[in-house]
């Protein structure tokens, strides 16, 4: 069975919150890790300099901060980059 998760597995955001319902494989298919900000197609959208947990942490408070939200609320809310799986790795 396959694992179901709460939020991307990238950026922390949602699941249940994207209104696309989530990024998309290569086959077109839902993806049940990452949201529609982060994955389209089998891949990554975030800059390829984007490496690190910390890089991602610093991306998405600089983009959540674009569309008004206050920087401490965007820290918060990116606080758990970190721990998720496409960062365990690094």
């Amino acid at each position: 069975m396959e694992k179901t998760y709460r939020f991307c597995q990238s950026c922390g955001y949602p699941l249940k919150n994207d209104k696309q319902g989530g990024g998309t494989e290569r086959d077109g298919s839902l993806s049940p890790k990452y949201c529609s900000m982060c994955y389209r197609d089998g891949q990554f959208l975030s800059p390829p300099e984007v490496d690190t947990a910390d890089k991602m942490q610093e991306f998405c408070i600089r983009e959540m901060k674009k569309s008004g939200m206050n920087g401490f609320f965007a820290w918060l809310a990116t606080r758990s980059i970190p721990r998720l799986e496409r960062w365990k790795k690094h």
